[in-house]
């Protein structure tokens, strides 16, 4: 285990029980939302608080073995020897990436044809990109991390560009009360996406022992809770609107 200091334990410590509580108050909201959307749209909602309770498990998960891994006595803290896992996280985003896309794709309603066929090639893309960062994440060779980290961006940098262009035609058909907001959830997933490879990048660009340990759990953090808490909120919020203006129509 890294040498990390008090304050630097602690930042972790109190980012991951902020994570805890936001999936956690986000699937609460989602799932008792679900009913006030109209039937086309509750199983994008529905996955939006599957993501987040997938996420609250594993960031109890990650707590614990954060917690497990140090022990802090009065002014001093000492590594138990029991090693961090860093699994979880990848866990958990082999699971919710993926339905981070398809939830997306669901709540635009398109043809069943197109549905299907963009949720294969964007969860399958997501899916790849996670299982080809991992072996970079857990390695302490910068070669073999900036080599994965390459690999990685390829599929990474298709779904960007699938985002921006191929969904162009399918928001511009989207009700004009919504479009604006998908819109917005689509800039919201590259936005929060795009953090962590640069989250990925610290420990290879100087950071090093517990400053690098301690930035690399909090960036993490905070982007999970973006694409998947605030998100999920995005996500519903579409659902009503869409829900209103066909009920209207």
């Amino acid at each position: 285990m890294k040498e990390i200091t008090i304050p630097q334990f602690e930042l972790v410590y109190n980012s991951l029980s902020f994570g805890i509580a936001a999936m956690g108050a986000a699937t609460l909201f989602l799932w008792l939302s679900r009913n006030m959307v109209s039937t086309a749209y509750r199983t994008a909602v529905t996955i939006s608080g599957v993501v987040t309770a997938i996420a609250f498990y594993h960031y109890i998960r990650i707590f614990e073995s954060w917690n497990s891994s140090y022990t802090v006595i009065n002014d001093t803290i000492t590594a138990t020897g029991v090693k961090f896992n860093d699994a979880y996280r990848y866990v958990d985003w082999l699971l919710t990436v993926p339905l981070l896309l398809i939830e997306l794709i669901l709540v635009m309603r398109l043809s069943q044809a197109e549905t299907t066929s963009k949720g294969l090639k964007l969860g399958t893309l997501a899916a790849l990109m996670i299982l080809l960062g991992y072996p970079g994440e857990v390695s302490a060779d910068m070669t073999t991390r900036w080599i994965f980290w390459g690999l990685s961006m390829v599929p990474f940098t298709i779904i960007v560009l699938e985002l921006f262009g191929g969904l162009k035609k399918a928001i511009d058909s989207q009700p004009e009360s919504v479009r604006g907001l998908v819109n917005n959830a689509r800039f919201l997933t590259v936005a929060s996406w795009c953090f962590y490879p640069v989250v990925f990048l610290l420990p290879m660009l100087g950071m090093t022992g517990g400053a690098a340990s301690a930035a690399v759990q909090v960036g993490y953090t905070i982007a999970d809770v973006v694409a998947k808490a605030v998100f999920g909120i995005f996500i519903y919020s579409i659902a009503v609107k869409k829900s209103e203006a066909e009920a209207s129509a």
